[in-house]
């Protein structure tokens, strides 16, 4: 038997890009994509709320842990929940989305083997945010030598400590957010790995950063106001955003070049 590699293999490897390209998006893109993600929520409402219903008990429990032992649960919290279960219980927004893009009734069980089948790649994104987060969590400790030493410092001797400190935590929340904005709808839709769909998440990002950064913003007005009711808001907002992901990706994002995931691989 030949050793050979195949030929045909190495040709193909050799075309397969590097980051998926990506279009240029419109200021006012991102209230089109919620718009989109709420038309997804009324329309499998059940299943969207299961999810919303799962993600906000996440957050609960992490806020909980917060509130019980302090800052390093926090950080644990944010890295082992969010990073490794929201990524699984997110695809399956995104799949309720997909579902409906092709004309059909989602349903939950096609949802959860589409989070199975991904899940190497949604391990190996959550570990990459999970160590940017905790490198985060060092770099928020750190900010404590800017802390003004007298006992009941003014507002001019914090200044430095908070102005200092939102720049630090200005730029790994960029960096959490150019890495996950595209990405987990990348792995759940194509064929391509999860370093890939980051630089492709990236890229993006960085090619239009007014509407990302309206995005961004929205996401940001979204987690306030999920915390303004008590966390019981985010079984609603919660899924349009996911739903609202799943279009930002599918308008942003073109990643003809890698294989589609197709619904045969659930069997």
């Amino acid at each position: 038997m030949s050793n050979e590699p195949d030929n045909n293999s190495l040709n193909a490897a050799e075309d397969m890009p590097f980051v998926a390209p990506c279009r240029t998006l419109e200021l006012h893109a991102p209230f089109r994509w919620l718009r989109l993600g709420w038309r997804d929520l009324t329309r499998a409402p059940h299943l969207s709320l299961i999810y919303g219903l799962a993600l906000m008990l996440l957050s609960l429990l992490i806020s909980l842990f917060t509130w019980r032992y302090g800052t390093v649960a926090l950080y644990i919290g944010l890295a082992s929940g969010f990073m490794f279960v929201g990524p699984v219980l997110s695809v399956g927004l995104y799949s309720i989305s997909r579902q409906l893009e092709e004309g059909r009734k989602p349903v939950l069980g096609y949802c959860i083997r589409e989070g199975q089948h991904h899940l190497r790649e949604l391990l190996v994104l959550g570990l990459i945010l999970m160590v940017v987060l905790l490198v985060w969590a060092r770099a928020a400790t750190m900010m404590n030598v800017f802390m003004p030493m007298q006992a009941n410092p003014g507002w001019q001797q914090m200044v430095p400590f908070f102005v200092i400190g939102s720049m630090v935590g200005a730029v790994f929340a960029g960096v959490v957010f150019a890495a996950s904005a595209f990405s987990l709808p990348m792995i759940m839709d194509r064929k391509a790995d999860a370093i890939t769909a980051v630089i492709t998440s990236a890229n993006a990002v960085l090619r239009n950063k007014k509407p990302m950064l309206l995005w961004a913003g929205i996401i940001v007005l979204t987690v306030m106001l999920g915390f303004a009711t008590f966390l019981i808001g985010f079984l609603i907002l919660l899924p349009i955003i996911g739903h609202a992901t799943w279009h930002a990706y599918k308008e942003t994002i073109d990643a003809s070049a890698w294989e589609k995931n197709s619904p045969a691989e659930e069997g």
